[in-house]
């Protein structure tokens, strides 16, 4: 944990390329170490199998990117290289191939894809979740994850004088917000809902870098680390009561069916927690509400079909994040009343560190220590309050908030005239339509997830109801589709398993045939012949020097006659 601490200091402060490269690998190193932290459990060893193998192809997409800035530039400095470059996209005197160039950046792209889980390169950061929920808090959450959008702000100047890698980079954005959404709507596992609510939130950063809103990125980037900790630690608590239930085992304790009914139990978690959602659902005046709404505004000026699709995707983050909070402390403890087979079940047992069944144990639920509630105060303080850094509280002034002045420069490709920059009357009427769709998801998620609701299922009125609903088969074949689909996260993971896990494995034992029986072959044909050459060889000689002289004469006596009757015949010519 300390040396990833260290590798990501040594990252951030970085100021050339080769920097950059040697601690965003240490970063990758330290997080396949921590994502297999329980080693014991095949699980999470191939989760962080699967994360390691997923950030090499970012890795040298980003290694190439290096290298081919370094042979057009001739500098990994970021000053020297932003001048260079920029001289040589706008002047052109050298002939340099503007191909090649667009080439290397989208290298550097790649990259920061698959560091912070961005489609289609995002298939790792579920998996990741089988690390301990502080590793999921930190790295997976607040400041890993963060690198790859990092990266590109670092490197802003580069991206920006290409106006198709921005459109890529936009495109790639949208994709994943809508993306990660989706896929955490039917979500069991909570860790793991949350983890596709991060790869949705950086979407948001991504499509704001794409846009050219540099403040807005970093700002989203800063409100979500603090929201999205709190919600990860949060769910670190949880998971911590949930074990004095069913004992260690992650595929229960995680469970957000097995839950439910822990208000009364977890209080202090329950507050928090409900603090970390609200803001990342977008209500005011937490932290994320002020990130993500700037976001929105600038996508209406930048293409209006990716604004829809970014305001609906904030409803459905609304939606899903009430789900996890409703099914967790609402209603009542489900563990109790069944189990995966659907009978009824009082067993309570553990599972060891090593994989073993424990003894039965029956314990109360509690809240945590303080140890762990301690972090929830202190990110909340900063849920509340971190949104502060961005708000331009000056109508006149241009740069008044604290963000602004901290970015050096605070680039805008869509408000290039900032007089505007402190409307507040825009900013009340964006506002409260962003507020509104992320209350109607709050209200859909309240409808279908909370148990006041669920228990009028059991009257009779809204079962007589219920049956004059025409068609209603097919809105449940629809419903039960896209369920699987989210459920089943999108079929990527089957379509990569089938196409190139398998793929690869054939073209591995193609090859392992090839080497054995193909080049193997020829070198153990060659010795075994040799062998038997040199077996039927032995039994001539017998170690006798006239059995050596008789066959050594035998051999060279038809070459001694021949060579005399040839030579009694020329005498004769002669």
């Amino acid at each position: 944990m300390s040396f990833f601490n260290a590798s990501m200091l040594g990252l951030v402060t970085s100021s050339n390329l080769i920097q950059i490269y040697i601690f965003w690998e240490l970063v990758g190193m330290c997080s396949y170490l921590l994502i297999g932290f329980w080693f014991t459990r095949p699980i999470a060893a191939n989760a962080c199998q699967k994360a390691f193998v997923t950030n090499r192809v970012g890795d040298f997409g980003l290694l190439l990117g290096i290298l081919g800035l370094y042979w057009i530039t001739g500098s990994f400095e970021f000053r020297d290289l932003f001048e260079i470059f920029n001289n040589l996209i706008y002047n052109n005197n050298n002939g340099t191939n503007f191909l090649f160039v667009s080439l290397c950046v989208l290298f550097l792209f790649v990259g920061a894809v698959a560091k912070s889980a961005q489609f289609p390169l995002h298939v790792w950061l579920p998996d990741a979740m089988e690390g301990p929920t502080p590793i999921s808090a930190l790295i997976h959450a607040a400041t890993m994850v963060a690198a790859g959008i990092f990266l590109l702000a670092r490197l802003f100047p580069l991206f920006i004088v290409i106006p198709y890698i921005m459109s890529l980079i936009s495109l790639i954005g949208i994709i994943t917000i809508l993306l990660g959404a989706t896929l955490a709507l039917a979500q069991k596992d909570i860790k793991r809902s949350l983890a596709y609510s991060t790869m949705s939130q950086l979407g948001y950063t991504m499509l704001a870098l794409g846009m050219g809103s540099y403040r807005a990125a970093l700002f989203h980037l800063i409100t979500h680390a603090y929201s999205k900790a709190l919600l990860f630690l949060g769910s670190g608590s949880i998971i911590h009561s949930m074990e004095a239930i069913v004992g260690y085992s992650p595929d229960k304790s995680q469970n957000m069916v097995l839950m439910g009914g822990l208000t009364k139990h977890v209080p202090i978690t329950k507050n928090t927690f409900l603090l970390g959602t609200l803001s990342l659902c977008g209500i005011p005046p937490l932290a994320c509400f002020w990130s993500k709404d700037e976001i929105l505004n600038d996508s209406w000026l930048y293409s209006p079909i990716f604004a829809i699709i970014a305001c609906l995707t904030a409803g459905l983050t609304a939606f899903y994040m009430f789900r996890i909070y409703l099914l967790t402390f609402e209603g009542y403890l489900n563990v109790h009343c069944k189990n995966y087979s659907g009978k009824k079940s009082s067993l309570f047992y553990s599972i060891s560190l090593w994989g073993k069944e424990g003894p039965k144990t029956k314990k109360k639920k509690c809240e945590s220590d303080n140890t762990m509630l301690f972090p929830l105060f202190v990110l909340a303080l900063f849920t509340l309050f971190v949104g502060a850094i961005g708000i331009p509280f000056n109508q006149e002034r241009v740069y008044f908030d604290i963000l602004s002045k901290w970015l050096n420069p605070a680039t805008n490709l869509l408000h290039k005239n900032f007089n505007n920059h402190g409307d507040w009357y825009e900013f009340f009427r964006n506002a409260i339509f962003s507020v509104s769709i992320s209350y109607f998801g709050i209200f859909l998620a309240s409808l279908l997830y909370n148990p006041v609701y669920s228990s009028l299922k059991d009257l009779d009125l809204i079962n007589s109801l219920a049956k004059k609903v025409p068609k209603r088969t097919f809105w449940d074949k629809i419903i039960n589709k896209v369920y699987n689909w989210s459920y089943n996260r999108g079929y990527i993971d089957a379509f990569y398993e089938t196409s190139l896990t398998k793929g690869i494995r054939r073209l591995a034992e193609l090859t392992h045939f090839f080497d054995e029986r193909v080049i193997e072959g020829i070198t153990n044909g060659v010795g075994v012949m040799s062998f038997f050459v040199g077996e039927s060889i032995k039994y001539v000689g017998g170690g006798r020097i006239s059995s050596y002289l008789f066959l050594y004469l035998s051999s060279d006596l038809p070459y001694s006659i021949v060579t005399a009757v040839e030579f009694n015949h020329q005498v004769r010519d002669d």
